[in-house]
């Protein structure tokens, strides 16, 4: 471990793409967020949000015979006992085919769950400040504007973390640029609690519906190691920005763990093709 330390916390920091992340006992905790009087909500932030969201291309879950099924979006699928709301014409097309039919041979509108559940984690921590921030906030803002009809949480993380918006809360993707904004960069990085935190989010939800991504330059500098905890996750994507240090191996590491991908983003106009890619898998 390197003899840097941070300005304001006089704790020890780890160099650049270390590869071996500082492990260390500090604890964290979820804490409000303390907002900045001084930020606010800025017109080119909201342009680059705006921007994201117009080149995303985020398809529909796809759905198959095992989907839940009471919620979501009308489908017609074999009859299993549930729905007595006959799709004729798609019964029809089956008895062609099958003059005597068995029961999946009727066919029936039912509802079927779509709706992913994604935790997105943002690296708020000291070396995350002015274009990091505008992009992470600009992020955040085409999330929430492409992901309407899923469930979307936002945990904004430093050395201790705050969550700002729950799975299943629908907040304007305005306000979650804003409420980021006004949270000022601070502070040293651990990865290993908003994985954590991100697991107790996600504990509810089916694996195959469930995801986090990560927004970071991955320099661990905090807590204990955070390799153990993406194992954890259903499935880890990680934005690698690389507009100053950043620890590259660190981030391999996480998301082979997290059986997730890994894209580097440099400017603000690299994270709709790579969110396009994370969500096309």
């Amino acid at each position: 471990m390197s003899g840097k330390r941070d300005d304001r916390s006089g704790k020890p920091k780890t160099a650049t793409g270390s590869g071996g992340p500082a492990v260390t006992d500090e604890q964290a905790e979820l804490t409000a967020a303390i907002n900045d009087p001084q930020a606010a909500l800025d017109a080119e932030t909201l342009r680059r949000a705006r921007e994201i969201a117009s080149r995303l291309a985020v398809p529909r879950p796809r759905r198959d015979r095992t989907a839940r099924r009471g919620v979501g979006d009308v489908a017609s699928v074999p009859y299993r006992g549930g729905s007595d709301d006959i799709d004729l014409d798609r019964t029809l097309e089956q008895l062609t085919e099958h003059p005597v039919p068995e029961d999946e041979d009727i066919i029936v509108r039912e509802r079927i769950s779509t709706t992913r559940s994604v935790v997105l984690l943002v690296d708020l921590s000291g070396s995350m400040r002015g274009e990091r921030v505008r992009t992470a906030a600009a992020t955040v803002g085409a999330l929430a504007a492409e992901l309407a009809r899923d469930n979307l949480g936002v945990i904004a993380f430093w050395s201790d973390a705050a969550v700002i918006s729950r799975l299943g809360q629908r907040v304007p993707p305005e306000r979650l640029v804003e409420t980021m904004l006004r949270i000022p960069a601070r502070g040293l990085t651990n990865l290993a609690f908003p994985l954590q935190t991100a697991q107790r989010e996600l504990a509810r939800v089916p694996a195959r519906d469930a995801r986090v991504l990560l927004l970071s330059d991955c320099v661990h500098n905090a807590g204990p190691d955070p390799r153990p905890f993406a194992a954890r996750l259903p499935r880890l994507d990680i934005l690698l920005d690389t507009t100053g240090e950043q620890d590259v191996e660190l981030a391999h590491d996480l998301v082979r763990l997290g059986r997730g991908r890994l894209r580097q983003v440099s400017t603000y106009r690299d994270v709709a093709p790579a969110l396009s890619d994370f969500f096309a898998s």
